[in-house]
């Protein structure tokens, strides 16, 4: 049997697994990339660091930008902004301010190449813990970049430049020049930036002089400016002191021993500077800079309009004025729109909110403003009789003060005792929109409801815009526009200037003329008794449901000022009426404020109501103006939350003559005639006409009324 000879075979090398061959092409490409990803990076840091400025040109420029600002008079009101102190070289900063801003901020500043790798790490674990970003991992490089570079947005794509920015800055200068630069710049709050404005800002001396202590709260600010501000929490700042000190210790940059003997508890802050009522204005008036100019670097130099004097005085007044556990604001213009004085509360340091600018409160009666201006505008005069009785519109039945109705009396009358039925009737006649669309013509800027009960004030409005209404007035129906700065200039240069506009006619010169007579009529003898100064005034009170807001608004010799007077919380405050307090801070402003200007008479002269002859001056006070009895939807209800008594009926008419119609009518008043042909209202209803409101009627000189509306001298009574 043959035997088999066995085949000659190659050798085969084991085939690979397709994963493993997979990840191999994995590791490549990824590889690959990294390269790539490398040297993108390194050209980028290195086009980064050719586009730096130098040391010297990041030492000049300051980071934000200064403003001052003057009152009327030129002198500084405030500077705001960022505030520099002395530049300290590296070798000049204490070693106890560089060991503690490294030991708290960035332990491995002197090892890493501005991007900390084990801080990063330490970041993304305590995300992971977490569940949100609580820390960057940023080195004392990356803080400076963003500080001179970038902003504090929180997103990747800024984080990455910042990266960027900070390598380069490694390459391009020292770390000892890094921490010059980061000690001079970095903002630690109070506005102070760099570690010698905040020594001055926060202890009163340069930083040459910092202690142990001192230089631990300092470095503990970089974390939270606001809430370390020795300032602001001295408890704060002095527990994140000691964080610091403890982290010295760990580094090694001070003993145990030593960080004993610093104690932060015994260090003396340097006081804060008072702020007043001046910052209400500044923070109205500066923040139009943006829509009024385009500079946002150079320092500028801001002129306002503000009286510094008017300024003390409105403060006091509403200081004086305002019931205890109210608040109060005050704002004055002058007769083309420039403010004065303003002030939004009792204390701007603890509240900085500007009730004369931001609030909105219902105005009360004050509003009866816009309802006479539409009722006059539609042809009534203030001699025009009107029939004070129960009246009922939509459902709606308001209520007088006095709870009463007076019968037959003018519309000057009507108004300077604020009687709500009336208000209600002309707001009827010439139509709730009509009010509504006065009040916006008169620069009313919150919505205005058409709800019957709207005559009343149920709408809130902001305080300044009521003033603005009440200058226009005494601009002879010309449009006033409040406005805060005159004039800004930038190294020198001005860069704007106000121009006053007075081209827009809000209503007639007879209509605001009418109206002026009204306002006038309401402070010589009816609810703002109060507001009298010693010479001619014309003002509106008001008041809102259970005394919740008390307002006074008038003017006088080319000075318009509104007051008001309540809670924030909107709660009421017993005896709270816009004829007490608001119209006694009112007076007691502006007797200061137009002492120096000359006496000035209303063009058309006051005409007291018919009944105005009686010896008794107490029949002449008229009560708190206007609880209107009714809720921000027109439903009525008295102060306790039941509806007010039923009134009773109307005493008879006095019989006994009037004077003449002649006698009666004020000397510089155009004839209505005339007025009608002027603006083309030839075929207006006159006042006998049917058309005018069937609740109207001419009343014979024999019916006037000669004494105040009943049940005035009642309702007088504060309170309880």
């Amino acid at each position: 049997m043959a035997s088999r000879t066995p085949t000659s075979r190659r050798p085969t090398s084991p085939r690979r697994s397709p994963w493993r061959q997979r990840i191999v092409r994995t590791s490549q490409v990824l590889l690959a990339l990294g390269l790539l990803a490398l040297g993108a990076l390194v050209v980028a840091v290195y086009v980064t660091r050719s586009q730096l400025p130098s040391f010297d040109q990041l030492r000049s420029s300051p980071n934000g930008q200064m403003i001052r600002v003057h009152a009327a008079d030129g002198s500084i009101l405030v500077s705001l902004g960022p505030s520099y102190g002395q530049w300290l070289p590296y070798g000049q900063i204490p070693r106890v301010m560089r060991d503690a801003t490294v030991s708290v901020e960035d332990r491995r500043f002197r090892s890493h190449p501005g991007v900390d790798p084990i801080g990063l790490a330490r970041a993304v674990k305590v995300r992971w813990e977490r569940g949100r970003w609580t820390q960057g991992g940023s080195t004392l490089t990356q803080q400076l970049a963003r500080n001179v570079f970038l902003s504090s947005q929180k997103k990747f794509g800024r984080k990455f430049r910042e990266w960027i920015l900070a390598l380069a800055m490694e390459r391009k200068f020292s770390k000892n020049e890094i921490l010059e630069l980061y000690l001079n710049k970095v903002y630690y709050g109070g506005g102070a930036y760099g570690i010698d404005a905040a020594s001055r800002r926060f202890f009163g001396h340069g930083a040459g002089q910092l202690s142990l202590a001192e230089a631990a709260v300092i470095a503990g600010l970089v974390k939270a400016p606001s809430n370390y501000s020795p300032t602001a929490d001295a408890e704060a700042a002095q527990g994140r002191a000691g964080v610091v000190l403890q982290t010295m210790v760990e580094t090694g940059a001070i003993s145990p021993a030593e960080a004993a003997y610093a104690d932060p508890q015994d260090l003396r802050l340097e006081p804060a500077p008072k702020q007043n009522s001046v910052r209400y204005f500044t923070d109205w008036a500066l923040p139009q800079l943006d829509l009024l100019i385009d500079e946002q670097e150079a320092p500028l130099e801001v002129w306002t309009t503000l009286d510094p004097a008017m300024q003390r005085a409105a403060d006091a007044a509403i200081r004086a004025q305002a019931p205890a556990g109210t608040q109060g604001a005050l704002v004055s213009l002058d007769r083309d729109g420039a403010v004065r004085a303003m002030v939004g509360g009792k204390d701007y340091v603890s509240s900085i909110y500007n009730r004369a600018t931001q609030a909105q409160r219902q105005p009360g009666s004050s509003f009866k403003l816009f309802v006479y201006l539409a009722a006059l505008e539609a042809g009534h005069k203030p001699e025009d009789t009107v029939l004070d009785a129960p009246v009922t519109i939509e459902g709606w039945s308001p209520r007088n003060d006095s709870r009463r109705h007076s019968g037959v009396v003018s519309i000057r009358t009507a108004f300077a005792y604020s009687l709500n039925t009336i208000a209600a009737k002309l707001g009827q006649e010439v139509s709730f929109a009509t009010v509504a669309d006065m009040a916006r013509r008169f620069g009313i800027t919150t919505a205005v409801n058409t709800h019957p009960s709207m005559v009343l004030g149920t709408s809130t409005v902001r305080l300044i815009d009521m003033t603005r209404a009440f200058a226009s007035v005494a601009s002879k129906g010309v449009a006033v526009a409040p406005f805060g700065i005159t004039r800004v200039t930038a190294n020198g240069q001005e860069i704007y200037r106000h121009e006053v506009d007075r081209s827009r006619v809000l209503v007639a010169p007879y209509v605001a003329a009418q109206m002026t007579d009204l306002l006038q009529t309401a402070v010589n003898a009816g609810t703002g008794r109060e507001a009298q100064i010693g010479r001619p005034v014309a003002g509106k009170t008001g008041t809102t449901t259970s005394a919740k807001d008390g307002w006074f608004l008038g003017f006088s010799s080319g000075l318009t000022t509104g007051v008001w007077m309540g809670r924030d919380n909107a709660r009421p405050v017993a005896g709270l009426s816009g004829g007490r307090a608001p119209a006694r801070a009112f007076a007691q402003f502006m007797r200061a404020a137009v002492a120096k200007r000359p006496i000035e008479q209303f063009e058309t002269e006051v005409t007291l109501p018919e009944w105005q002859i009686e010896p008794d001056e107490e029949s002449y006070f008229g009560a708190p103006d206007n609880t209107t009895y009714v809720d921000e939807n027109g439903n009525p209800f008295a102060d306790g939350g039941e509806a007010p008594a039923a009134a009773p009926p109307a005493p008879a008419f006095d019989p006994r003559p009037a004077p003449p119609e002649q006698e009666r009518a004020s000397p510089d008043r155009m004839d209505q005639d005339w007025i009608d042909r002027a603006t083309g209202r030839d075929d207006w209803p006159r006042r006998d006409s049917p058309a005018r409101g069937a609740y109207r009627r001419e009343v014979p000189p024999s019916e006037y009324r000669r004494e105040p509306p009943r049940g005035y001298e009642e309702a007088e009574r504060p309170i309880q």
